[in-house]
């Protein structure tokens, strides 16, 4: 597969238990488009400008095909990497992973879906071929010629901007875009490749949305919510019933601006309707009592004099610094995101899937003027959707944001950090060790 910028990217389709190798061909230019920021961690000037390595986002592999970002290789080069596919059926994605580039690559367009099937969501009869859809947001600001722009800070020594969101709003590779639906049920794999827009999706009629699945496949049932909030990197399956609208139009929103324009036929070529299961994937939750640790993780950003941003870090850590954390193959852990910050942030984590245990607010000031957490409300336990296979998880600013992890599959260097990438790139971004 060609590492290419393209608006529509090719969607790759696998089966559980079927391996999968792909060749990474990368024939990008060798002079980048956008704003390099050769302070940021792995940017030197002694290194290529254009660079490229494709992490599977969600793929258990082993460590040498996760895509690390110190193993960016230059145009004119490739690199074969296998999946196993050994995990449940779920919407993953692949994107450009380069060190310190890939906030830039990404943007450029260097992402795509990848979906992975199984025989267990084969048996539920969900909507199937024109009637499931792949829904890929993200956001683009262009200049008057019609080409892609990222913003800068100004300073040519230090270009980097703390978040990055536009104007124009993408589906599919287009702005404002329509689709032609019938009366009937669609299953649509929504997935958020944005740097940093978090996306509030809900239907202008004010139906609800039924979710079926988030990033690492089904829920153990359907749940209806009246919106879904996807931060970046993460998937939601969801369900849209349009028997009740025929020959209507609809929308769908991020908050109140309209973004997708549903034209509904008024009758369906479907043969038959579909019945929407009353349970999908057992999803068993892990006890917390099988972790044989709890790891606290800060994330923290610094400011300089006038209050603007200069650094994202992790338990107060730099990229660079030795490795912190080893969980040990096969064993259960605790892992609570204690966020300082007033952003909301995604933390993924490479390798594995999770469990969201709960979260609660804590006082800040009391963490920060003597070191001590003190908690200043009851503990939130996930709500419905968030209850199945996570591998992205928000952690909002003031809450400690537990989850509990078993680590399986490989040995080996993986990684860990906020998916805003704006983040990832400076410097909230941390390497961890599986050992056996």
């Amino acid at each position: 597969m060609e590492l290419r910028p393209h608006p529509l990217p090719p969607t790759v389709e696998a089966r559980t238990g079927h391996p999968l190798q792909i060749e990474w061909v990368n024939n990008l230019p060798t002079t980048h488009f956008l704003p390099i920021d050769h302070s940021l961690h792995g940017c030197g000037r002694d290194i290529p400008d254009v660079r490229s390595v494709a992490h599977v986002h969600g793929a258990k592999v082993p460590t040498q095909d996760d895509g690390y970002p110190e193993d960016w290789f230059v145009p004119g080069k490739s690199r074969i990497c296998h999946y196993p596919n050994q995990q449940d059926a779920a919407a993953l994605w692949y994107h450009d992973h380069a060190m310190g580039l890939n906030r830039l690559n990404t943007y450029a367009g260097l992402f795509g879906m990848y979906i992975l099937r199984d025989q267990v969501e084969d048996a539920l009869h969900l909507p199937s071929g024109k009637y499931e859809v792949p829904l890929i947001f993200y956001d683009r600001n262009f200049t008057t010629d019609g080409q892609l722009f990222y913003a800068d800070s100004g300073d040519p020594d230090h270009p980097w901007i703390p978040e990055f969101t536009a104007d124009g709003i993408l589906i599919n590779g287009k702005i404002r875009p329509y689709f032609e639906v019938e009366p009937c049920l669609y299953r649509f794999r929504t997935l958020n490749t944005s740097n940093s827009r978090f996306f509030l999706l809900s239907l202008s009629n004010q139906q609800p949305l039924t979710q079926i699945g988030s990033d690492q496949g089904l829920l153990s049932a359907p749940v209806e919510v009246k919106s879904v909030v996807l931060a970046p990197a993460e998937r939601a399956d969801i369900l849209i019933d349009f028997s009740q609208s025929a020959g209507q139009t609809l929308h769908l929103r991020t908050g109140a601006l309209d973004i997708l324009e549903f034209r509904i036929a008024r009758q369906s070529s479907s043969p038959a309707s579909i019945s929407l299961p009353k349970t999908l994937r057992p999803v068993e939750r892990i006890p917390e009592s099988s972790a044989i640790t709890t790891r606290t993780i800060t994330l923290n950003e610094y400011q300089d004099k006038i209050g603007n941003p200069m650094v994202m870090l992790l338990n107060n850590k730099h990229w660079h610094e030795p490795i912190t954390e080893f969980p040990r193959l096969n064993s259960t852990e605790i892992w609570e995101f204690v966020n300082q910050t007033e952003d909301t942030h995604p933390m993924h984590i490479h390798l594995v899937r999770f469990q969201l245990l709960d979260r609660r607010t804590f006082d800040q000031f009391e963490l920060m003027t003597n070191k001590k957490l003190r908690f200043r409300g009851p503990v939130e336990p996930p709500a419905p959707n968030e209850m199945s296979w996570k591998d992205t998880i928000q952690c909002p600013a003031g809450q400690v944001t537990r989850v509990i992890i078993r680590f399986e599959g490989y040995a080996g260097k993986y990684l860990y950090h906020c998916h805003i990438l704006e983040h990832e790139a400076n410097d909230m971004m941390r390497p961890f060790q599986v050992i056996a």
